[in-house]
């Protein structure tokens, strides 16, 4: 295979190193990906006021619900690249490259149209507050309206990433992000846009990350290389992507569901307990991103060494990519509570509104490793081929449980803090049906291979 100097061998070598080097930078890049997300909510908060922070805020777990299917999709083309490349097939890396584009750019269009004329229905749905769902929805449809570049960007990174290339999406990121601080100080500050000028700079900026991390894909030499005059599905690879990443894509979207149930529940309580919500939400997103790079490179390393037949490398993955993922969640998680004040300040300098999201971190933040190790233990058995059983867990351990816990214990105890519960929760039982899963196929997979010895 032809190999361009930045890909890596993800089989062979010392396995902690190299899942640390490989995670580092996927997981500065997804905090880059929250500093545009925070540069928003700071500067809204500290310059439009907390009706306008609310209103940015409460917008996050509706965006999920709806991008979380294709982002789903895009894991699906870092699996079947990672597989391909493992198993040194040029053209199956070739046709994953030119599918997996293609899906992204269809599926940001989709994103795009549905986002933008259900913004205000959907948001109603949510209880969203009458003081703050004019703002919410103008935000919403210009944040839609630059999704073709973000599913572009998702997309073509994962295929870097399918190689061991973590680095140049991340320099990408970095220019974007700063591009991001920039147009929000002077959209807000300066021509006083609001919730508008945020939206406007989210979308330039995505735009600027989609379109050099693509161009990367187009100089690339080898499989890899993205040919733009040649975009298409290739079935075999359509069929490969949709088989992992649907059911991911479509457990993320369940996730995501259940948190927009959790925020109606959120939105009950007003709009100074949704700025609060939203701050401490979005200080946790840092703990998240930090914890599941662990989990990505739990995916890619494990589909790498399944399409190598390294199989006796499966268990050091894991073992590794779960004491990384619970050390970065008791660190950052810890640091997070405790620090939590001085941080939230950062949002707003409303006391009420700090106060609010103090209650929400002390609860999420000491307890993140459990969501931490649930997530390393779902990707290690989508990287082994199977997709749907963790789908099937996650609905079950964690979705519909929360859905229970609101329309009960909620129900009888009516307090943020028994809402907040829901989540902990429900990681631990999730993550301990994982685990018996993965213990199974396990040993299933040394059955058969000792059989066929």
């Amino acid at each position: 295979m032809a190999q361009n100097t930045r890909t890596g061998d993800l089989t062979s070598g010392p396995m902690l190193q190299k899942i640390i080097l490989f995670s580092l930078p996927l997981a500065a890049s997804s905090i880059l990906q929250l500093l545009f997300n925070a540069a928003d909510v700071v500067v809204v908060g500290r310059f439009a006021g907390s009706t306008a922070l609310a209103a940015v805020g409460s917008n996050g777990a509706l965006i999920n619900l709806l991008v979380n299917l294709f982002v789903g999709l895009s894991l699906g083309a870092n699996v079947v690249a990672a597989r391909c490349f493992g198993a040194k097939d040029d053209e199956g890396v070739h046709n994953t490259v030119q599918t997996s584009v293609t899906l992204g750019l269809v599926s940001g269009f989709l994103l795009a149209v549905v986002g933008f004329f259900a913004a205000r229905v959907l948001l109603e749905l949510m209880s969203c507050p009458e003081d703050v769902i004019g703002l919410s929805t103008l935000y919403l449809k210009i944040y839609f309206i630059g999704m073709p570049m973000t599913m572009l960007y998702n997309f073509s990174s994962a295929l870097l990433r399918a190689v061991g290339d973590t680095r140049r999406p991340l320099f990408c990121l970095a220019v974007a992000g700063a591009i991001n601080v920039v147009l929000n100080l002077v959209f807000v500050i300066l021509f006083s846009m609001s919730v508008a000028g945020v939206a406007l700079a989210t979308i330039i900026s995505q735009t600027v990350s989609a379109c050099m991390v693509t161009a990367l894909l187009v100089k690339e030499k080898g499989p890899l290389h993205l040919d733009l005059g040649h975009l298409g599905f290739h079935a075999g690879a359509l069929g490969q992507i949709l088989r992992i990443g649907l059911p991911a894509g479509l457990q993320s979207t369940v996730f995501s569901l259940s948190n927009v149930v959790i925020q109606s529940a959120v939105n009950s309580f007003g709009s100074i307990v949704v700025a609060g919500n939203s701050a401490a939400s979005n200080l946790e997103g840092f703990v998240y991103t930090a914890m599941n790079a662990f989990a990505q490179a739990a995916v890619t390393f494990t589909s790498q060494n399944m399409g190598a037949r390294r199989y006796d490398n499966l268990d050091r993955v894991m073992r590794n990519c779960l004491l990384c993922a619970i050390v970065t969640g008791l660190v950052l998680g810890g640091g997070a509570s405790l620090l939590g004040e001085q941080l939230l300040h950062f949002y707003s300098s409303d006391e009420v509104v700090v106060t609010a999201g103090l209650a929400r971190m002390h609860i999420i933040c000491t307890t993140y490793l459990l969501c931490g190790c649930m997530d390393v233990l779902a990707s290690c058995l989508r990287g082994r081929g199977y997709s749907v059983l963790p789908m099937v867990v996650s609905l079950v351990g964690s979705c519909l449980l929360r859905l229970v816990w609101i329309a009960t214990i909620f129900r009888l105890f009516h307090t943020t803090t028994m809402l907040y519960l829901s989540y902990p929760v429900s990681w631990i039982l999730t993550a301990l049906v994982h685990l018996a899963c993965l213990l199974v196929v396990r040993h299933k997979m040394k059955t058969a291979l000792s059989v066929k010895a």
